[in-house]
């Protein structure tokens, strides 16, 4: 039994606030896109999505002019660091068990490499697969960052992805 639902993340106002503003539908993409990838690894599904699920939650926007600025965002941008520390925080005061909040921290923290200064890193098979999934869905010009969606249909979709994670831990015992 899981202790925390995509769903429960979804209600909770700190994911509300941060993950619309990342963009929604690019991180239920995700999400299902970690599931799949996660389940065809013998990964665990529930981590891969709340991760993917997450991933984007420390960002913030690098407009200047009115316009997004890439060559800013490239230079100063830190989002994998503060969503990590963000969806931790989140995590554990929904009640998810703190080893898992901690692996799902880092998979976000390590889903880009675009802060560090240079170098390969070595990720985990849950970390590879929630860079993986982001990457899946990404949009030429971040468009994937502002597609949207009804906040009741994402609650929708989200909930049959929870039903489809409890299915595969169903099946796991």
């Amino acid at each position: 039994m899981r202790d925390v639902l995509l769903t429960d993340i979804f209600n909770h106002h700190i994911a509300q606030k941060y993950v619309t503003r990342s963009g929604l539908v690019h991180a239920i993409a995700c999400a299902y896109h970690a599931f799949q990838y996660a389940k065809e690894q013998n990964v665990d599904v529930d981590s891969a999505a709340k991760a993917a699920f997450l991933h984007d939650i420390g960002h913030y926007t690098w407009y200047k002019n009115g316009n997004w600025d890439y060559d800013l965002y490239r230079q100063n941008d830190i989002h994998a660091i503060k969503g990590a520390e963000r969806a931790h925080k989140l995590l554990i005061r929904l009640g998810e068990n703190p080893v898992k909040a901690k692996e799902i921290a880092l998979a976000i923290l390590f889903h880009t490499d675009s802060y560090f200064p240079g170098g390969e890193i070595v990720r985990t098979p849950l970390q590879e697969i929630v860079k993986k999934a982001d990457e899946k869905d990404e949009e030429p010009g971040g468009s994937h960052h502002y597609r949207q969606i009804e906040i009741e249909r994402a609650f929708r979709i989200l909930k049959r992805l929870d039903k489809k994670i409890d299915k595969v831990y169903g099946e796991l015992k």
